[in-house]
């Protein structure tokens, strides 16, 4: 078995957000998987069956426990997949249902990776819930923006979505962990998508994901294809569009998505973007012992947004 480390959302290693990558994890259970999501650090780890040509079962782990379906690590997986057997269409199934991936090589030789989530889902955001929320953040209702209501999306996993009214309060984030991890627990939420709407079709995003272990994901591909139902649900933008998702900068980890959103309401969400290699070859594994207890050099400085949790943790 082998272990691959990419990041996704980026053109650079520098940018991104990193994702640990399994393209073959036949013979490993569920504690081996969380064994080596854990090890590699990274916010989640993608872990492929293969079940017929290009066709695979998908789960992924965070550090802390195993998550219904993630965006990053799909389009790592994906591109990760394409170096190895060429460009094309993959299908996934994932907890959350079926997701389609298809890549495509750019004219410069970079490759991109487009997945299509589950038919989105919207619903209200309750008011005891968005008044918990705000506590945990520390911010205001008087700081959201009443333009873009608060709601939590579904795309295979479920955001809360809230919108700042200024860049500074989406710039200045410094929230209770732990009083947080909690509420995200009880509701079954993965990420909080903070946004900041900078034009019609640019978007600034910040997505605490506590629940993982991990203060802040700096790429959320999941949490963009729920932001796309999201806006097509309340009508926010006309559709057929496509928006632009800027994140990560605050983390020193610049990432772009780009998310279309089709017109038809059935119809799942598409995010696309780049993903590149962290290390230069892979990592042989045993799914019966995992990664080495000793192995942690080829990941320490590819994943500043986890050891970033320890200061802003005490705060």
């Amino acid at each position: 078995m082998e272990l691959l480390r990419y990041t996704a959302f980026s053109r650079s290693r520098d940018g991104g957000n990193p994702a640990g990558v399994v393209l073959d994890a036949r013979g490993c259970d569920s504690e081996a998987m969380l064994a080596i999501a854990r090890e590699v650090g990274f916010s989640e780890t993608a872990f492929l069956f293969p079940v017929a040509n290009a066709e695979f079962v998908a789960r992924y782990f965070s550090p802390r426990a195993e998550v219904p379906f993630c965006g990053h690590a799909t389009i790592a997986a994906a591109v990760a997949y394409a170096e190895r057997h060429g460009t094309g269409a993959l299908t996934l199934h994932t907890q959350s249902g079926r997701v389609t991936v298809t890549t495509q090589r750019s004219p410069d030789g970079t490759l991109a990776a487009t997945l299509t989530s589950v038919p989105p889902r919207v619903a209200d955001l309750p008011e005891q819930d968005l008044a918990a929320l705000l506590r945990s953040l520390r911010w205001t209702a008087a700081e959201l923006d009443p333009r873009l209501p608060p709601r939590v999306a579904f795309a295979g996993a479920w955001h809360p979505i809230l919108a700042a009214s200024e860049p500074t309060r989406l710039a200045e984030l410094d929230y209770d962990f732990d009083a947080l991890t909690t509420l995200m627990d009880a509701r079954g939420w993965t990420t909080v998508d903070l946004v900041w709407r900078a034009s019609d079709h640019i978007f600034h995003c910040r997505n605490p994901f506590p629940p993982g272990g991990v203060v802040e994901d700096p790429a959320t591909g999941a949490a963009a294809a729920a932001f796309g139902g999201y806006l097509r649900h309340l009508a926010l933008l006309p559709t057929p569009t496509t928006i632009s998702v800027l994140q990560g900068a605050d983390l020193d980890r610049p990432s772009q998505l780009s998310v279309h959103i089709p017109a038809d309401p059935r119809t799942g969400i598409s995010v696309t973007g780049n993903a590149v290699s962290l290390v230069d070859t892979g990592e042989r594994l045993s799914a019966e012992t995992g990664p080495p207890a000793s192995h942690n050099d080829t990941h320490t400085s590819s994943h500043n947004h986890t050891t970033t949790t320890t200061t802003k943790r005490s705060k």
